[in-house]
């Protein structure tokens, strides 16, 4: 999918059909802030996603090809780089933003840049939103928070600039949603 060339309309009817599906932005918002939810199960996270994305469970044909076209929307359109790739603490990227402790960043970011309420839009489609999120200029607060949480200090050799970004990287720190079992886990891998 090419969100320059490719008609969003069209791609959703060639891979739905006449399955209703929501593609609303808020949609795929809930649907990350679900999948980093550890209170559910997989198959609770699975089924409420399924759940959040068709309004008509009834419609569903085949569970597995309907999860399949839920995380390919999810990804909007584009298949996996390497879905070989392996799946581990070490090779997992760093989480620099939240929808849910972010929000008014990135609601604020939203106005600022593009003057779309995010509040009172009735509708945009999640491949915009993203493609707009992405693009989101380095001038708002989402993008140096973002920034920050990205940086490696490592790399800053003048001691009193490390120090200073080693400040702000914990001022805008996500909280560790991590059980402890999984901080315990993730100690030892770096320990190994």
């Amino acid at each position: 999918m090419n969100l320059l060339v490719d008609d969003l309309q069209v791609q959703m009817q060639n891979r739905f059909g006449d399955i209703e599906f929501n593609s609303d932005f808020r949609i795929s918002i809930m649907f990350e802030l679900l999948m980093q939810d550890r209170r559910y199960t997989a198959e609770q996270k699975v089924f409420q996603a399924l759940r959040l994305y068709y309004p008509d469970l009834q419609q569903i044909k085949g569970y597995e090809k309907a999860i399949d076209d839920m995380l390919w929307f999810y990804r909007c359109g584009k298949e996996l780089a390497n879905s070989s790739k392996k799946r581990g603490n070490g090779n997992q990227s760093k989480q620099i933003y939240s929808y849910e402790f972010d929000d008014n960043y990135i609601y604020g970011a939203f106005m600022q840049q593009y003057n779309i309420d995010l509040q009172d839009i009735e509708y945009l489609h999640w491949w915009k939103f993203k493609a707009m999120f992405d693009c989101l200029q380095d001038d708002t607060k989402i993008v140096e928070i973002m920034g920050y949480r990205a940086m490696d200090l490592r790399k800053i050799k003048d001691k009193k600039e490390r120090e200073h970004y080693k400040k702000l990287k914990n001022v805008y720190k996500l909280p560790d949603m991590r059980s402890e079992e999984e901080k315990e886990a993730d100690f030892a891998n770096e320990l190994w």
